[in-house]
């Protein structure tokens, strides 16, 4: 790989001479006159000399010879005469002797072409210059001629193994130099400020016709089209993959110019010409280019061996592909046996302990951060040593069995269950009320009782006692999963004491607290519609059947909800930072919010109305009309602000 800086740091780099320099400025300037053109051609003889022979050769066909350069740049026009100025610079850029010869000699043979394809197509572009496109084309793979100079081990080395390999070159540099001749060259090019259609026309001349048509709208597309296909031209005729550039060709003419297959030939024909003529201007021999019907033959032959090796290529990598796809379903099929061993009891297949914990903490983090409830509780089979005594142990594992899948019916999906021991399961309540979790206990026990445990024939009865424990975490969670567990386990336990079968909550919220979590509960957007009479709570229920709302903090709700500004959510950060309070606590105590307004962001924090309607109208439960006037309604019932906030 080569350090770019090698590149730009080299003495080798191609520089242009002062005067092309100059007439690149001068062209810029929309006030510049043609005496000013004519008297900085002459401050180079050379330059000169050229420009005149060029001038009366037969590509400009003018029928009396100019033996001046006053009477040739008014002949040739400016733009004219500035191109051929950098045409003559990189010639000499371009002559060399030595091993590196042929892939010069390469590189302006192909630039030629696509020099004079471009200018060809330009007759073909209404409005267009020809100059400007000849330009363009003459300059696209200007990069090709940098690396030569600057990095040629390392250039020859990718030319010659993209050829040998019918790789592309460009990507060829890519993996090979680390740096690409389109890179260098738009860098290059950049340097000498060249005109910003040039440049964009050479960013985008290999690309695909689906990023090519991007630019359709810009005010340069007809010349980013133009050299595309030129470049496709150029590699026709030069390079090794000729079916490759012939099926681009098709493409990309047919796009551009609505060419088919007989009218992309004689365009071919007509190019060939236009090459030849050219290549007299430079005194360049394009004679060995060959016929452009041979070459088509030869393309198509190509195209067609390219489609055997990939027949056969896609065959082999199918079956390849099929018999990594079997190993891989067994490996996931197998890392999927070992995941549920790790995480499931094996008797009754619910989640194990260690896996409750995790769940546990994680759900912590999360409450914590939204400031949501969360509800752990526990469960046990009253009498079980009793069951397994009289009974046997085997009928105690159809018992566990069977009240795992009552407990795993009577929860929510979004709740976690486990067997945390013996007979005991626990449940992670995800986003509890108080009244929620005591009906999800109750379902449970009640569940338990009027289920059928029958031994030989005979009706066993088997109850269940429940505990549950319902808390909103603080910042800090490290304690309050330990309180949690040994609340729900008390509070399971007080049911027993208290004859068993029985279900006990204990509630581990403040005063304060409680009321939030109440006003948080009744503006939430689905509430308030079952509030209003839209639905009833099962339809509603439905609806939220996984229901995900995008996480937003609850300081940046506020900023939305203009009921806070950033400097007020940044002095409450500062103090949460601190104290490790929530946001909304310190919110209050500063006097920013009320307690109402803190419960509305929660409420829009833990369920997004809008995302919500969204969800009613596509699940058909609302029209799309119904909708937006009842969450307008919502909106418009939002708590008041005090009367010094966002003072």
């Amino acid at each position: 790989m080569v350090d770019p800086q090698k590149i730009w740091s080299s003495s080798q780099l191609p520089t242009l001479p002062a005067v092309a320099v100059r007439l690149l400025d001068l062209s810029k300037n929309p006030d510049a006159e043609v005496n000013d053109f004519i008297e900085i051609i002459r401050t180079d003889p050379a330059i000169s000399a050229k420009i005149l022979k060029a001038t009366n050769s037969s590509y400009f066909g003018f029928q009396s010879n100019v033996t001046t350069i006053d009477r040739a740049v008014p002949l040739l026009g400016t733009t004219v005469v500035t191109s051929l100025a950098l045409s003559f610079s990189l010639v000499e850029a371009a002559m060399t002797t030595g091993p590196m010869v042929e892939h010069y000699r390469d590189y302006w043979m192909q630039s030629v072409i696509q020099a004079a394809t471009a200018e060809l197509l330009a007759t073909k572009t209404p409005g267009s210059l020809g100059s400007e496109f000849f330009l363009a084309g003459l300059l696209c793979d200007l990069g090709r001629l940098a690396m030569l100079k600057t990095v040629p081990d390392e250039s020859r080395q990718a030319i010659e193994t993209a050829r040998e390999r019918g790789l592309d070159l460009f990507a060829t540099e890519n993996e090979m130099v680390g740096v690409n001749h389109v890179e260098v060259g738009l860098k290059l090019m950049e340097s000498w400020t060249l005109p910003p259609a040039t440049i964009l026309a050479a960013r985008h001349h290999h690309d695909p016709l689906e990023l090519i048509q991007q630019h359709e709208s810009a005010n340069d597309s007809d010349l980013i089209h133009a050299t595309a296909v030129a470049s496709s031209v150029g590699d026709y005729f030069c390079g090794a993959n000729k079916g490759q550039a012939l099926d681009r060709l098709r493409v990309l003419t047919a796009a551009f110019y609505d060419l088919d297959e007989t009218e992309l030939e004689a365009f071919l024909s007509e190019a060939k010409e236009k090459i030849d003529s050219v290549g007299e201007l430079f005194a360049l021999n394009t004679e060995g280019l060959g016929d452009p019907h041979e070459l088509m033959a030869q393309a198509s032959e190509h195209l067609t061996q390219l489609a055997l090796r990939q027949q056969a290529a896609a065959a082999e990598a199918v079956a390849r592909q099929q018999k990594l796809e079997e190993q891989t379903r067994l490996l996931e099929s197998k890392n999927k046996e070992l995941t549920q061993q790790a995480i499931r009891d094996p008797l009754t297949k619910l989640y194990n302990r260690a896996f409750f914990d995790e769940s546990l903490q994680r759900e912590l983090d999360r409450c914590a951060r939204a400031a949501a409830t969360i509800g752990v509780m526990f469960t046990d089979i009253d009498k079980f040593k009793v069951l397994n005594d009289t009974y046997g142990h085997q009928f105690g594992d159809q018992v566990l069995k069977q009240a795992a899948g009552l407990l795993g019916g009577s929860i929510r999906k979004s709740d976690v269950l486990a067997r945390y021991g013996g007979e005991e399961f626990v449940v992670l309540v995800a986003a509890p009320t108080e009244k929620g979790i005591a009906k999800v206990a109750e379902r449970i026990r009640a569940a338990m009782e009027a289920a059928k445990f029958v031994f030989e024939g005979e009706d066993v009865p088997v109850t269940i006692s429940v505990g549950a424990a319902l808390a909103i975490p603080q910042r800090d969670t490290a304690e309050l999963a330990e309180k949690l567990i040994s609340e729900a386990d008390e509070a399971m336990y007080d049911s027993k004491k208290n004859g068993r079968n029985q279900c006990h909550v204990r509630v581990l919220l403040s005063d304060a607290e409680r009321v939030l979590m109440q006003k948080t509960t009744a503006r939430r957007f689905s509430r308030w519609l079952v509030n209003r009479g839209v639905f009833d709570i099962p339809t509603v229920s439905k609806a939220l059947v996984n229901f995900e709302c995008p996480h937003v903090k609850i300081g940046d709700l506020a900023v939305r909800r203009t009921v806070l500004n950033s400097m007020e959510v940044d002095q409450i950060l500062e103090q949460q930072q601190s104290s490790g309070k929530r946001f909304g606590e310190i919110a209050m105590q500063l006097e920013l919010l009320t307690e109402d307004q803190v419960a509305d962001l929660l409420a829009w924090q833990s369920e997004c109305p809008q995302t919500l309607a969204v969800e009613l109208v596509k699940k058909g439960l609302l029209e799309r009309q119904a909708a937006t006037m009842l969450l307008k309604t919502y909106i418009a019932e939002a708590p008041a602000p005090r009367e010094n906030a966002m003072a």
